[in-house]
């Protein structure tokens, strides 16, 4: 690897995919700048530093090295990209161990049977015996330019039109049998063959090899409308996708990733324009499946025919992925008309027809919530509670806890449109907070805040009364401050200049960075420059200021008294120091932010009463905001606060009895 590396220049490969913006780069110097190629944009954003090897995008924060971006524009794996680069280099890759070896022949030459198979298919599609296979695919709607570029073929009838061919070929028996292509008899005669008088669709792999076929009867009586190769060494249904290897490297240029249900509306669809589509092997998605599609595309579209099935279909899908779920990984669904599949949809409407389809297509919560409640009726507290059980649990199977939380936010709002028809107009109660009794309770917890859909399903109702302006201890209180100058724009202050002061910690904490709110403008504008240029090119940092933002923007921050104390300002070679502050800063800044937002979220979700869970979940945020301010106490060298200090605390206290004042819970 390392010697790969050495040969290749990062500036060569990614030069293949940019223009190179001639007034900002440097070439001789290796420094090059482009427009990202990664998201749209028109000011050249991208930069290459040829001789470090690696990238960064300051609009998008995408970075790497030349595999990173092998992996990223070609939609590639790992070792595909070490295979790539390699291949470009002159390099051979190194001798894999025996037994790897000797596998890696026998499915080179399995690869070697199945292209002989493709061959044979096609050509038999060009005889008299695939003139029915011929009309048929042209009512379909398959030009001959179609047929050649998707290399279908025809499987003749008889029992061993294949097997005597390929055995014409000198092809040993024993790879027929293992490419699937062809069974053994069980009553002790000759081999016959797997396909028999059926359009025949070559699957390939990732890499374009062919490694499996599907095949459409051309009987109508046959027991298999559609007949897939068996598990071979080289297909396993479950980790294969049909056209694969185009999709993927449409999908790596920009295009939406289309999840079909069979071979007809893939074609169907890339031919109409749509050439990032993919669909599973007769069966429904798999979990390696839905990987090797993420893989491709973030957020692909599940087009689904608009049946019984293919609504059954995408409820199966749901269900699989809800487990899986990340950050930034989903799903959206496109149901088609009702009774028409993709291809339908193409040949009677054209493809504006299926892009107006993929333009509604709905993200997957409003999909489980269409499951739950379609064609039910909630007309009795018994049926709503039904509704919140299941809810309940299938959100529960989301492993992420922040796509959970913000599962149940979603849900609680479909609710509360549901039932809106079934508030009550004019009283301060609600049927689900009877006087005495505790709400929506599951167990331990309240199906409010805690134990709930993910952190809560709550919205006050029009007819609980008017709520109670703030009291105005609690507006000047700096729990609920907005603009907290006295806290967070000291705790930024200190997190730049120590950054900027020794610019080699920054890459440990550039999240917490990009997460840092900045009211302050010249606060926020060090924000930005830290992050471009303290990442990648650090030892530039302070003169990329200077030359940016002029010598007052360094002289301003590093003049404020609550800075100028900072102990390892006056160490910037001491790494652990400014680890270290920088951690006690950040976590301090959280803890005070932190608290703004469960109280800002409050604001949202108060009425005339509270719960437990949401007065635990705002002692347990006036706690940690409390603790940071003990700490700041004790810490004096670092801010002069005297005795304000101390009475942060009380303030803070004060505040909180007020607030549960203002929602009528008792100190108790």
């Amino acid at each position: 690897m390392d010697e790969l590396r050495s040969r290749v220049s990062i500036a060569d490969v990614v030069g293949r995919k940019v223009m190179w913006d001639q007034r900002k780069s440097n070439v001789g110097k290796g420094d090059l700048w482009a427009p990202c190629p990664f998201h749209h944009e028109k000011s050249a954003s991208f930069h290459v530093d040829d001789r470090k090897g690696y990238y960064y995008c300051f609009g998008c924060q995408a970075k790497g090295d030349a595999l990173k971006f092998i992996q990223e524009t070609e939609n590639v794996g790992f070792m595909e990209a070490v295979e790539i680069l390699a291949r470009e280099a002159g390099m051979e890759l190194p001798a894999r161990d025996p037994k790897a070896q000797q596998k890696q022949d026998r499915r080179t030459l399995l690869i070697d049977v199945m292209e002989q198979a493709v061959q044979f298919f096609r050509l038999q599609l060009k005889t008299g015996n695939g003139s029915m296979a011929r009309s048929y695919l042209q009512r379909r709607g398959l030009t001959p330019p179609a047929l050649e570029r998707w290399e279908i073929g025809f499987a003749p009838d008889g029992w061993q039109n294949l097997w005597d061919h390929l055995r014409g070929k000198n092809v040993p028996e024993d790879l027929i049998l293992a490419a699937g292509l062809a069974k053994a008899s069980t009553k002790g005669g000759k081999p016959y063959d797997t396909f028999r008088n059926r359009i025949m669709f070559p699957i390939r792999d990732a890499r374009g090899r062919a490694i499996a076929f599907g095949g459409r009867a051309m009987d109508p009586n046959d027991n298999a409308k559609y007949l897939n190769s068996p598990e071979t060494d080289l297909f396993d249904k479950g980790r294969s996708l049909y056209n694969h290897a185009p999709a993927r490297a449409a999908a790596g240029r920009g295009t939406p990733l289309i999840v079909a249900e069979g071979y007809m509306d893939v074609i169907a669809l890339s031919e109409g324009g749509f050439q990032s589509s993919v669909a599973p092997l007769g069966t429904a998605v798999t979990e390696n499946q839905l990987q090797m599609i993420w893989r491709m595309a973030d957020e692909p579209i599940i087009a689904l025919d608009g049946d019984t099935a293919g609504l059954r279909a995408a409820m199966r899908v749901i269900d699989l992925a809800l487990p899986l779920l990340q950050a930034g990984k989903s799903l959206r669904f496109a149901i088609m008309p009702d009774g028409q599949d993709p291809d339908d949809l193409i040949k009677a409407k054209g493809p504006e027809a299926v892009q107006a389809v993929l333009d509604q297509a709905m993200p997957m919560v409003k999909l489980l919530w269409q499951r739950e409640t379609e064609g039910k009726v909630f007309d009795s507290p018994e049926r709503k509670a039904a509704l919140d059980k299941a809810l309940r649990e299938k959100i529960k199977l989301i492993r992420d806890p922040s796509i959970r939380k913000h599962y149940g936010d979603d849900i609680r709002d479909l609710r509360w449109d549901l039932f809106r028809g079934n508030r009550p107009e004019g009283g301060d109660r609600d049927f689900l907070n009877p006087p005495g009794g505790d709400s929506w309770k599951s167990g331990s917890g309240k199906f409010g805040r805690k134990g709930g859909f993910g952190d809560g399903m709550r919205k006050p109702w029009k007819g609980q009364g008017a709520t109670p302006a703030p009291m105005a201890s609690t507006r000047s209180s700096v729990v609920v401050a907005a603009d907290d100058a006295g806290l967070v724009r000291v705790r930024e202050a200190v997190v730049l200049a120590v950054a900027i002061t020794t610019p080699d910690v920054i890459g440990e904490f550039e999240s917490n960075l990009e997460r840092m709110p900045c009211q302050d403008p010249d606060l926020g504008r060090l924000r930005d420059q830290v992050l471009r240029y303290g990442i990648d090119a650090p030892q530039t940092l302070k003169q990329r200021i200077l030359e940016n933002l002029g010598p007052q923007a360094l002289e301003n921050l590093m003049a404020l008294g609550h800075v100028a104390i900072i102990p390892c300002l006056r160490r910037p070679s001491d790494f652990d120091a400014a680890r270290q502050t920088l951690a006690e800063e950040f976590a301090k800044l959280e803890a005070v932010l932190g608290l703004d937002a469960e109280l800002a979220e409050a604001e949202e979700d108060l009425t005339g009463l509270a719960d437990e869970a949401l007065t635990w979940r705002l002692k347990q945020a006036a706690e940690a905001r409390n603790r940071a301010v003990r700490s700041e106490n004790e810490d004096k060298a670092n801010f002069d606060v005297g005795e304000n200090g101390a009475r942060l605390d009380r303030e803070e206290l004060d505040a909180f009895g007020a607030l549960l004042d203002r929602i009528g819970f008792s100190e108790k």
